[in-house]
C-alpha cells in the first residue's frame, strides 16, 4: 500500500505516496533433517551481539516471523563459510561458540548443521529441523566473516516492512482543499485518523528518496485503516482491502494525505531547543543519532536499564520521549555497550501509547536480576535531514579520515562552494559531530594540523570558531564566528581534521569512587611548585606571596573504564610525547579529563584538569589481558575491558577551590579528550562543599 503525504518545497506543494511492501514470510512447515528447502521458504539473516566489528558476531536467522539463533553444537567452519555467503561477505575466517558475542533471545531455530562449504543456502545443510534443538542460548553460535563483499550482492536482511518514497509529482490545490489531477494509489481519506498520520510519520524517514512522475489513473487499494498509536509500523494497524476494480471506491472522499514536519530535536531554530525541559533519559555509546544505550536518571544518578522484556513497543515510547520516530529495532545483551554504575528499572512494559518511559510498568532492580551485560539499547528511526550533503572529507587515506570542508552556499557557476574549517580549538568534541554527521561513526580524534595529507583544490577558511557540546547533529549547530571568520593561521595545512571509526573507545567514570574518596586538603604553596608549572591551579595562584601560604584542593580518586569496542590510545606517537622536567615524566596527551564545580544552576565557578602522564591498563575485567603498561616508557593506553585509575595523593588529582564560596555545588568529571565515543561523565553532588567538609 502507499499513503500520500505532503512535502513544503521552495513555493510548491508536492503530492507524495510512501510505498510499503509488506514481505510475508511463507508459514511453512520446518523442513525435514534432511536439509532439503522447500517452495516459498523465505529466510532472512543478520549479526547481532557485542562486542564485535560489524563483520562478526552472533549469527540469526528470520523464520517463520520469528528471529532466533543457531546452537553451537557440531557447528563447523563450513557451516559459517555458508552464513556469510547470506550476509554477503565471500566467506568465513572463523566462528564462536558458547554465545561469545552474548546470549539471544527468542528461539533457537537450528542445531547440529552439519554443512559442506559449497551449499548455495543454509536449507541444503543438514540439522535437526527447524525449532528442533536442545540448547539453550549460552550455546549460541557466532561467525567472523572475511571483510571482503561479494561483488554486486543485495543485501537479505530486510525487514518485513520496507519503506520507500516511490512517487512524487508536483500538483495544485483546489480552495475546497481537493487535490486536483493527484493520480496516486492510495488509501481512503475518509475514514482516516490522526493516528494513522502518527504512524505514518514515525516510519517514513527513509533516506533513500527516488520521486518520479506517477501516470497512473486514480486507485484506490485501502480503506478503514484504524491505527491506535501503539504500532511501530504501519502494517500492524487494521485495514481493510478493496476488491476488484476499484476505480468507482472511496465515493464522496479523496486520497489519505499527510503531512510530516521535524519535531523540536530536529528545529533548525533555536528557540524550541532551548524551551525543551531536561530530559531523565538519554543515549549513550551510539554511533549515530537517535541510536545508543538507554540510560535514565533517577535520584540524580544515571543509571541503565535491564534488557528483561525489553520490545518494539517500549522501544518506540522512549524514541519518541527523545524527540525521534517510532523504534526500528530493541537492543538486547548490551549491544550499545555495557554502562557503569546502578541499573535502574527491569522488566519495563509499555504498551506504547505513553509519553514517557517512566509512565509504563516497571520493576525495581535487585543485584540477582540484572548485570550490564544484558543493558537495553535502541534504534530510531529519525527524519532525513540532508546533513551528509553539506560537509565532506579530503586528502586521507581513506573514507574514514580527511580534511574537514563545509558547503557555504552556491558559487558562480551554481556549483556549490566549500571551505576549510579553521584548526584553532578544534578537538574531539567537534570531531564526534562531524563524524556523526558524515555518517562514519565516532571520532578517533580531532586534528588541528592537516599537512601530512595531499592538498586539496578548496583553500578558502569558511568556518572559525567552531565549538561543540558533542551532541549537536550537524557543524552548524555549534557555535562559531559566523561569516566573520578569524583564523591566526591559514592555509591546508591549519585545517581541521578527523579520524573517524565504526568502532570506538566508550570511556567511563566510576562515580561511586569519586564519591568515596574525595576531601578537602590545604596544601602549602611551596609544596605546588610543579603544579602550578603544569597550570594545575586556580588563576589567582599567580598573585599568591609564594612559597607562604596555601591552596584548598578538593582532591579525588577516578577510575576510567574502557567498556567500549576498541582499545583508548594517544593521538600522539612515543615519538612526540613531552617532557615535563618538574615531575620528571611524559606526557602523552595535553588534557585527559576536565573537573568542574558548577553551581546548582549549572554555572562553573571552579576548575581543573588531568594531563596524561601515564595510561595503562591498571586492572581488568576477568578473562582480559593487560596490554599497556607505563613503565620503562612503554606503549600508553586503556585496552576494551580495563580501567586507569588515578590516586587521590597524585600531583593534579584534584581542583583548586581556594575561591569558591562555602555552599552546595555539584561536581562534575567529564573530558573532551575521553575517547572517539561515548565521552565519560558523571554529575555528581557534593552536598556542604564547606568550609573543611566535601
Amino acid at each position: 500500500m502507499r499513503t500520500p503525504c505532503v512535502v513544503q518545497g521552495q513555493r510548491k506543494l508536492l503530492l507524495c505516496s510512501v510505498w510499503l511492501w509488506v514481505s510475508v514470510v511463507a508459514q511453512t512447515s520446518p523442513p525435514a533433517p534432511t536439509g532439503q528447502s522447500q517452495p516459498g521458504s523465505k529466510l532472512q539473516f543478520r549479526l547481532a551481539g557485542y562486542p564485535r566489528k560489524h563483520n562478526e558476531g552472533r549469527i540469526e536467522v528470520f523464520y517463520n516471523h520469528e528471529w532466533g539463533t543457531i546452537c553451537d553444537d557440531d557447528f563447523t567452519l563450513a557451516n559459517a563459510q555458508v552464513l556469510c555467503r547470506h550476509l554477503g561477505f565471500v566467506t568465513a575466517t572463523g566462528w564462536t561458540h558458547s554465545a561469545k558475542y552474548g546470549k539471544g533471545v527468542g528461539r533457537i531455530w537450528l542445531d547440529n548443521v552439519n554443512c559442506g562449504g559449497s551449499e548455495k543456502s543454509i536449507l541444503d545443510c543438514k540439522s535437526r529441523g527447524w525449532g528442533n534443538s536442545d540448547c539453550t542460548h549460552e550455546e549460541d553460535a557466532g561467525v567472523v566473516c572475511r571483510d571482503e563483499r561479494i561483488p554486486g550482492f543485495v543485501d537479505s536482511n530486510v525487514i518485513e516492512v520496507r519503506q520507500k518514497w516511490q512517487r512524487c509529482r508536483e500538483e495544485q490545490q483546489r480552495a475546497s482543499g481537493v487535490w486536483n489531477g493527484a493520480n496516486n494509489l492510495g488509501p481512503a481519506a475518509r475514514e482516516w485518523r490522526p493516528m494513522n498520520s502518527r504512524m505514518v510519520c514515525a516510519e517514513t524517514v527513509s533516506r533513500d528518496l527516488a520521486f518520479t512522475l506517477s501516470p497512473n489513473p486514480l486507485h484506490y487499494r485501502l480503506h478503514s485503516v484504524a491505527c491506535t498509536g501503539n504500532e511501530v509500523h504501519l502494517s500492524l494497524c487494521p485495514f481493510e482491502f478493496y476488491k476488484g476494480n476499484t476505480t468507482g471506491a472511496c465515493k464522496g472522499g479523496m486520497p489519505a494525505v499527510v503531512s510530516c514536519v521535524p519535531g523540536p530535536l530536529f528545529a533548525t531554530g533555536n528557540a524550541q531547543k532551548k524551551n525543551r525541559p531536561i530530559s531523565r533519559i538519554r543515549l549513550k555509546g551510539g554511533a549515530k543519532p537517535g541510536e545508543g544505550r538507554v540510560e535514565v536518571l533517577r535520584k540524580n544518578e544515571w543509571g541503565t536499564v535491564c534488557d528483561d522484556r525489553w520490545s518494539l513497543l517500549t522501544a518506540s515510547v522512549v524514541c519518541r520521549e527523545l524527540g525521534f520516530g517510532s523504534a526500528k529495532e530493541a537492543l538486547t545483551g548490551a549491544r550499545m555497550g555495557q554502562g557503569m554504575g546502578p541499573i535502574h528499572l527491569n522488566e519495563v512494559q509499555c504498551t506504547g501509547s505513553e509519553k514517557s518511559l517512566w509512565s509504563c510498568p516497571y520493576k525495581n532492580i535487585t543485584e540477582e536480576d540484572c548485570k550490564h551485560s544484558e543493558d537495553a539499547g535502541i534504534r530510531c528511526n529519525i527524519p532525513y535531514m540532508g546533513y551528509e550533503t553539506t560537509i565532506r572529507l579530503s586528502g586521507g587515506r581513506s573514507r574514514f579520515e580527511g580534511r574537514v570542508e563545509v558547503e557555504l552556499g552556491a558559487g558562480s557557476n551554481g556549483t556549490p562552494k566549500w571551505g576549510l574549517i579553521c584548526g584553532e580549538g578544534w578537538g574531539t568534541l567537534e570531531a564526534t559531530v562531524a563524524c556523526r554527521q558524515l555518517g562514519l561513526g565516532f571520532a578517533n580524534h580531532g586534528l588541528q594540523e592537516t599537512w601530512y595529507w595531499d592538498a586539496s583544490n578548496v583553500t578558502e577558511m569558511g568556518l572559525s570558531g567552531v565549538k561543540c557540546s558533542g551532541h549537536e547533529m550537524s557543524l552548524s549547530q555549534c557555535q562559531n564566528h559566523g561569516t566573520n571568520v578569524n583564523c591566526k593561521r591559514t592555509g591546508t595545512r591549519f585545517a581541521a581534521g578527523v579520524i573517524c571509526s565504526e568502532t570506538a573507545s566508550d570511556l567511563l567514570l566510576h562515580a561511586p569512587l569519586v564519591q568515596e574518596t574525595a576531601y578537602i586538603e590545604d596544601r602549602p604553596l611551596h609544596m605546588l611548585y610543579c603544579a602550578a608549572e603544569e597550570n594545575c591551579l586556580a588563576s589567582s595562584s599567580r598573585k599568591a606571596n609564594w612559597p607562604y601560604g596555601h591552596r584548598r584542593l578538593l582532591r579525588f580518586s577516578s577510575q576510567i573504564h574502557n567498556n567500549g569496542r576498541a582499545d583508548f590510545r594517544p593521538k600522539a606517537g612515543r615519538h612526540s610525547w613531552v617532557w615535563h622536567e618538574c615531575h620528571g615524566h611524559y606526557h602523552s596527551m595535553d588534557i585527559f579529563t576536565h573537573y568542574d564545580i558548577l553551581t546548582p544552576n549549572g554555572t562553573k565557578v571552579a576548575e581543573g584538569h588531568k594531563a596524561s602522564f601515564c595510561l595503562e591498563d591498571t586492572e581488568c575485567q576477568e578473562g582480559m589481558q593487560r596490554h599497556f603498561a607505563c613503565a620503562n616508557f612503554g606503549e600508553q593506553g586503556v585496552s576494551v575491558g580495563c580501567w586507569d585509575t588515578y590516586r587521590h595523593d597524585i600531583d593534579c588529582q584534584w581542583v583548586d577551590i581556594t575561591d569558591v564560596q562555602p555552599g552546595s555545588y555539584i561536581f562534575q568529571v567529564g573530558g573532551g579528550r575521553l575517547g572517539g565515543g561515548a565521552v565519560a561523565g558523571s554529575r555528581q553532588r557534593q552536598p556542604g562543599l564547606t568550609q573543611g567538609a566535601a
